[in-house]
């Protein structure tokens, strides 16, 4: 049995794909009055409301219910992560767990897979992450995404049993290439959104996601990832859909800020705190991240669009 803690859109879509073939899955969430409604309708009517559940998914806010065997993906945001590993930490240790998340811990500048690690010590971390919307995953469209686990023979288990008639999981033990690729995209995608927000054109798109993507490898090796895992679904392929998509929250956000517009805050952007992280630790590591740097100054209200611009343009003339 399979068990997904977290009934945002995505964690709701992983259910209902890991459902549709006869896999008896488990949804939780911790709002009673939203299982209440998820059960009553057979759908996820706040976040998902076109895809009904099959019938083999059920719905709980009872974590004491939890199957005591098979995967746990927990579909939490980035920065409550290790906050929500430490509350269940009891109820979690020994098993199976697979981060959905992308992001950096702003305390700890960690991705999700050693943030579990360290949470939670008895359990085996794994991360799921790639190009993918929830939207696309729910309605059953063909999507592809890494899956990393250090542990190799874990790691080919659980791409068995997570493995969908829509997704196709390729597997690495490069779980820090995997997190960074999926962490870093996010930054690249607001700065995407507000190029294309402050009508620059799609060559200027073009050249920023290509100095972008040499940032994420940048940082990525320093820290020991391998090249190949950066431009493979977890790197490359997840910068492209991010940076193209106004499905995708980071690159909304971009966009209204290259208009001046306002944001809804209720919505999560990790590509925001994210760039935060990214900023303060590649200080310490000594490596240069220009347009995750002037992202952060961006989102933080320090600098305009025009501002983050001119920064960037003003750089030292060098080879590529």
């Amino acid at each position: 049995m399979i068990c997904v803690l977290g009934a945002g859109a995505f964690g709701t879509s992983l259910a209902i794909s890991l459902s549709d073939r006869g896999n008896s899955v488990v949804l939780w969430a911790r709002d009673e009055s939203h299982v209440a409604e998820m059960t009553q309708a057979r759908l996820n009517a706040r976040r998902l409301p076109d895809a009904p559940f099959p019938s083999s998914l059920q719905v709980t806010s009872d974590f004491g219910a939890l199957p005591p065997d098979g995967p746990i993906l927990l579909a939490v945001p980035m920065q409550k992560l290790r906050g929500f590993a430490s509350e269940h930490a009891e109820a979690l240790a020994g098993r199976t767990l697979v981060a959905t998340c992308k992001g950096i811990d702003l305390q700890t500048h960690l991705g999700p897979v050693e943030t579990l690690s360290e949470a939670i010590p008895s359990a085996t971390p794994a991360l799921l992450t790639g190009p993918s919307f929830a939207a696309d995953i729910a309605r059953g469209l063909p999507t592809a995404l890494t899956l990393a686990c250090a542990d190799d023979t874990v790691g080919k288990s659980l791409q068995q049993s997570l493995t969908t008639r829509n997704l196709r999981l390729y597997r690495t033990t490069d779980f820090i290439g995997a997190e960074l690729g999926g962490a870093l995209k996010n930054v690249i995608a607001i700065a995407a959104g507000a190029t294309m927000g402050r009508e620059m054109g799609d060559s200027a798109r073009a050249a920023l996601m290509t100095r972008g993507f040499a940032e994420m490898q940048r940082l990525a090796l320093t820290k020991g990832a391998r090249p190949e895992t950066l431009t493979g679904l977890s790197g490359f392929g997840d910068l492209a859909l991010t940076c193209t998509s106004p499905l995708s929250r980071n690159y909304r956000l971009g966009l209204s800020l290259g208009r001046g517009e306002s944001f809804d805050d209720a919505i999560t952007v990790e590509g925001v705190a994210t760039a935060r992280a990214v900023t303060d630790w590649a200080a310490e590591l000594g490596v240069d991240m220009p347009i995750c740097s002037a992202v952060n100054a961006l989102c933080q209200g320090r600098i305009n669009v025009d501002d983050a611009l001119h920064a960037l343009l003003s750089r030292p003339l060098k080879e590529e």
